[in-house]
C-alpha cells in the first residue's frame, strides 16, 4: 500500500520539482526503507526492487523532459526482461538513491542500468530492458530517440549487457516449441 504513497507523492511532487538531464544523464531518486517494505530477514525484500525501479524510471522520464509527451501520446513502457545482482542488504529506516541511466539501445529494445547505493556503497545493480507500445504495437527506437530530442551517437552497449542479451537470446532459443516432423 505504501507504494501507492510514493506513487501520488511522484506524481503531485516530485515530477513537478524536479531537475531537468539529458538522455543519457543519470537520474537519482532517493527513498527510505520504511519497516513494511522489509521481509522477515529485516531488510529490503527482493520483491520491492522492482516496484522502486518502476518508480526511479518514471521519474527518469520526467527529469528528461518526456514523461508529460509520452503520456501525451499514449507511450506506455513495458519491461521485457531484467536481471538482478543483489551484493548488499538495505535496512530498515536506511535511505537510498536509485540511480537510473540508459545504456544503450538496439533495434528493438532500450537498455537501462539501475542502481540501488546508499552511505554503505553499491547494494544492488539491475539491467533493464524494456519498450515503449501504443494501442499494442512497438514504437519504433527511431521514433522514440526523436522524440526524445536526442541527436548524439548510439552509445556503445557494455560488455555486460552485451552477454546479457545474447544470454536472452539463448534462453528463447531453448525454450521454443519442437516442430514435430509429419
Amino acid at each position: 500500500m505504501n507504494l501507492i504513497f510514493r506513487m501520488f507523492w511522484l506524481f503531485v511532487w516530485r515530477v513537478r520539482h524536479c531537475r531537468r538531464i539529458g538522455f543519457l544523464d543519470t537520474s537519482v531518486i532517493r527513498y527510505r526503507a520504511l519497516p513494511t517494505d522489509c521481509d522477515i530477514n529485516m531488510h529490503l525484500t527482493n520483491s520491492r526492487y522492482p516496484s522502486f525501479m518502476d518508480l526511479a524510471r518514471t521519474y527518469m522520464l520526467a527529469e528528461m523532459g518526456l514523461l508529460k509527451s509520452f503520456l501525451k501520446r499514449g507511450w506506455m513502457p513495458i519491461v521485457n526482461a531484467s536481471e538482478f545482482t543483489y551484493i548488499k542488504d538495505i535496512k530498515p529506516l536506511q535511505t537510498f538513491d536509485v540511480e537510473s541511466k540508459v545504456v544503450a539501445w538496439d533495434e528493438k529494445y532500450f537498455y537501462i542500468e539501475q542502481r540501488f547505493v546508499s552511505e554503505r556503497g553499491l547494494h544492488c545493480i539491475v539491467h533493464v530492458r524494456g519498450l515503449f507500445v501504443c494501442k499494442g504495437k512497438q514504437v519504433a527506437i527511431e521514433q522514440l530517440i526523436e522524440a526524445a530530442g536526442y541527436k548524439g551517437d548510439t552509445p556503445q552497449m557494455p560488455p555486460e549487457v552485451v552477454k546479457w542479451k545474447q544470454f536472452l537470446e539463448l534462453k528463447k532459443q531453448c525454450n521454443l516449441p519442437v516442430k514435430s516432423a509429419a
